[in-house]
């Protein structure tokens, strides 16, 4: 199998954004709430049977060539896990505007309340940034219930934010975000967001965004259930630094990009050409994000590989290599341990 050139596959979602995606893509975008381009998608959009699946160049959904063919594109070791399901979802995300403090289930919440495998810990790989962006992630001291409670009730958006970790960002910085820890995507944010494949999100705070806040905000669990989904523990100190840590060059060519303990959910690198370079066999997301090149496989065929450019590689297109001036992130997913 050779890799794949994907397209955009754009999602009308609550909040603003989509021209930055538009302009990383070179394609034309009139939605000004398309903040989101699910890349190499087999994930639905919550309470949607079609939405946000990505079709091939032939017209198939991924889904269904997966289906058909799961150890070609992920491999012996996920082949053997239930369903079509390559084990992550990569999107492009554009913030247009700040969105709302909110958080995603952690695995062991997502299988009581939805009986779902997978939970909603992500990662954020930044490639653009206007003006002075900042998101913020986690709260700075412990929050007991009812305080949260209550801010959630009265929709006190400027306590909730105070009682976070404001992080300035920029392009090449990482953040790894654990399902359960409350955060908001500062505006003026384009990113690379790899994630585990669910599209699970409680929303602390709906107030003057283009959502039904009675009940679109707990995903129909009601507020008290909702509440235990959220770590309301302290992130300060080494233990919210630890979430912008990489662990660099571990490979020519190769950095990696998270903490180690992101591996049991998906796996981000940073790939630059090296003539000792090579990419082991993987089903893998590559985003160009600067320059220009190829990905060439062992079996020689060659795919152009430039800032925009986004390419599915199946495992079956074995070891590749990137050639040419180009600078590109790979979303893997999961690390299987045998």
């Amino acid at each position: 199998m050779r890799p794949i050139a994907l397209g955009s596959n754009l999602l009308h979602r609550f909040y603003r954004g989509g021209s930055s995606i538009a302009a990383f893509r070179g394609i034309a975008c009139d939605d000004e709430y398309a903040p989101e381009d699910w890349v190499g998608s087999t994930t639905t959009a919550f309470g949607s049977d079609e939405a946000g699946l990505s079709s091939l160049p032939d017209g198939r959904l991924l889904r269904e060539a997966i289906e058909a063919g799961p150890e070609a594109f992920v491999g012996p070791d996920h082949a053997a896990l239930p369903g079509p399901e390559p084990g992550i979802l990569v999107k492009l995300l554009d913030a247009g505007e700040r969105l709302p403090v909110h958080l995603h289930p952690d695995r062991t919440f997502a299988a009581r309340a939805f009986g779902s495998a997978v939970g909603k810990t992500e990662a954020w790989l930044i490639v653009g940034a206007r003006g002075e962006p900042v998101v913020h992630v986690g709260f700075r001291e412990e929050v007991d219930r009812e305080t949260l409670k209550g801010w959630v009730e009265r929709q006190d958006a400027e306590a909730l934010l105070a009682a976070m970790n404001p992080i300035p960002v920029a392009a090449g910085d990482t953040v790894y975000v654990p399902a359960g820890v409350p955060h908001a995507i500062g505006e003026g944010i384009f990113m690379v967001e790899v994630q585990e494949p669910s599209d699970l999100s409680i929303l602390l705070e709906w107030n003057g965004f283009a959502i039904n806040g009675d009940v679109e905000y707990h995903l129909g669990l009601g507020l008290e259930r909702a509440l235990g989904a959220v770590d309301r523990s302290a992130w300060a100190g080494d233990r919210l630094a630890r979430l912008r840590e990489g662990r660099g060059r571990v490979r020519p060519g190769v950095e990696a990009l998270l903490p180690q303990e992101a591996d049991a959910f998906f796996r981000a690198e940073r790939i630059r050409p090296d003539p000792e370079a090579e990419l082991e066999p993987a089903f893998s997301i590559l985003v160009g994000v600067a320059g220009a090149g190829e990905l060439e496989t062992a079996g020689g065929e060659r795919m152009p590989l430039y800032r925009g450019d986004t390419l599915l590689v199946p495992y079956a297109a074995g070891p590749c290599r990137v050639t040419g001036e180009v600078e590109a992130l790979r979303c893997l997913p999961p690390e299987v341990v045998t």
